[in-house]
């Protein structure tokens, strides 16, 4: 066993006698292997999702329409505690996420949202940017209905932002203000 694999598989020690309940987390992979990682972990019967984005490479000769990971080095995967060595064994594995020595879940709907875009032709910007909280909404029509992010301003645009929590990534997409509502913020204590 390598011994990034020993040292992951210490940190979720505690984890895995609390929750045996498969949930989303981010893998963080090396650069460039999203793919192939992802490939590894669904044969060995793993749930993965990659979500890809389509976008055009342009060479002196041609232009093609690829598809590239919207997320740079991050695939997301549904497991259950006692799956993660499963997952750090499968070569091109950096980590999971974690946030305060834990593996950091992914909320169901932060997944869904990022499927809504991948489906959608969304102009997306990732950005790592913090941004002050602005009004929370919903996309109202077109084919983002349902997303909800925050709205904010960047220049003379307005955009919504769709956060991804624990990875430090923000999603930018241009949408018409008519197209969105205003949703209340539940507090949570």
């Amino acid at each position: 066993m390598s011994e990034t694999v020993h040292k992951n598989a210490c940190l979720i020690s505690g984890v895995l006698k609390k929750n045996h309940d498969p949930k989303w987390f981010a893998v963080y992979t090396n650069p460039r292997a999203e793919k192939q990682v992802r490939d590894r972990l669904e044969e060995v019967g793993v749930e993965v999702f990659l979500p890809l984005q389509k976008t055009y490479r342009i060479w002196s000769d041609r232009k093609k329409l690829i598809e590239k990971p919207l997320l740079s080095s991050y695939v997301f995967v549904r497991v259950s505690p006692v799956e993660f060595p499963k997952v750090f064994q499968s070569h091109g594995v950096v980590r999971f996420i974690s946030f305060e020595g834990q593996p950091a879940s992914i909320p169901q709907k932060q997944i869904d949202n990022l499927r809504l875009l991948i489906n959608s032709d969304a102009e997306i910007e990732i950005s790592s940017e913090k941004f002050e909280k602005g009004d929370n909404v919903e996309v109202m029509n077109g084919a983002l209905a349902g997303l909800t992010g925050e709205l904010v301003r960047i220049g003379s645009h307005k955009r919504v932002i769709v956060r991804i929590d624990r990875l430090d990534q923000n999603l930018i997409l241009k949408i018409p203000l008519t197209f969105l509502r205003k949703i209340r913020q539940v507090k949570h204590d």
